[in-house]
């Protein structure tokens, strides 16, 4: 089998808004023609609320307790709803839309690239398996989510474990590139999760904190013997080398890259115009 290469980088612990700066300039380096595919995993420090692209801050967060916490505050390019970056590994996978047999859908795409997810919690021998929304309420929730928080609902092709979802992406495509990033819960701490985000009354919130556990699963809630972030790595590493049969090759990002990287974060991912906007 002739496998194809991509480029893989892990950044380890940084700031909310390099953080997306990164996986934009990403985008556009392999746009343009200057990189091939890419698989990234990093984290978040200090840990963050990331909110989807057409989110609405006044809204749906709570911005005092968000700074109390000391949390770092983002707004993605793509859509989805609020994650607590925390106690997580996230990944992002930046591809072409025309790379050999990638589906045109977006949900379609989810289950191609989302099959690198599967292989690395078997990897960690955890029974995984997409979820697949059947019911029509299942199907409506999803058209018009009745909550912010990103973990009270799998959606299309998402990750599930005994039921529960253990990872949540999202996607966009621009310039003819696909960007997927996600984030494959270690721990959850549902209160600070909660507190976070508004609610109408107490009661909605008393419903979220009693849905929540029952909706979503952390890699070490069913494991015997903990994990680190770090110690996931390698097998999502291998997990996607085996499912989308390639070849992984360590990539460090140079002075000028970085630079642009900044750029983009100052402009964009670093400025309330973006981060607030309505």
């Amino acid at each position: 089998m002739n496998f194809q290469e991509w480029l893989f980088i892990d950044t380890g612990k940084a700031p909310a808004s390099f953080n997306m700066a990164l996986d934009e300039a990403l985008l556009n380096w392999h746009s343009e023609g200057l990189i091939p595919p890419v698989i990234r995993f990093y984290g978040w420090e200090p840990a963050a609320l990331s909110i989807g692209y057409f989110q609405k801050v006044k809204q749906e967060i709570d911005m005092e307790a968000v700074k109390k916490l000391g949390l770092g505050f983002v707004r993605r390019p793509t859509g989805g709803r609020g994650v607590l970056h925390e106690h997580e590994l996230t990944y992002s996978i930046i591809v072409s839309e025309r790379y050999p047999d990638m589906p045109e859908t977006v949900t379609k795409a989810y289950r191609v690239l989302s099959e690198g997810l599967l292989e690395g919690f078997r990897n960690l021998g955890l029974d995984a398996y997409f979820s697949i929304p059947e019911s029509e309420t299942e199907k409506a929730d999803l058209k018009k989510p009745k909550s912010a928080v990103c973990f009270d609902a799998p959606s299309w092709y998402e990750m599930v474990v005994a039921g529960k979802k253990v990872a949540g992406s999202a996607q966009t495509r621009q310039k003819g590139v696909i960007l997927q990033h996600g984030a494959i819960l270690i721990d959850l701490d549902a209160e600070k999760l909660l507190s976070v985000f508004k609610f109408k009354d107490e009661a909605s919130k008393d419903r979220m904190r009693k849905k929540i556990p029952e909706k979503a699963v952390s890699i070490n809630s069913l494991l015997e013997e903990g994990v680190t972030a770090e110690q996931c790595v390698p097998a999502f590493r291998t997990g996607f080398e085996k499912a989308l049969a390639i070849r992984l090759t360590p990539y460090e990002l140079s002075e000028s890259q970085l630079a642009e990287v900044k750029k983009i974060e100052e402009e964009r991912y670093g400025n309330d115009d973006w981060n607030f906007r309505t």
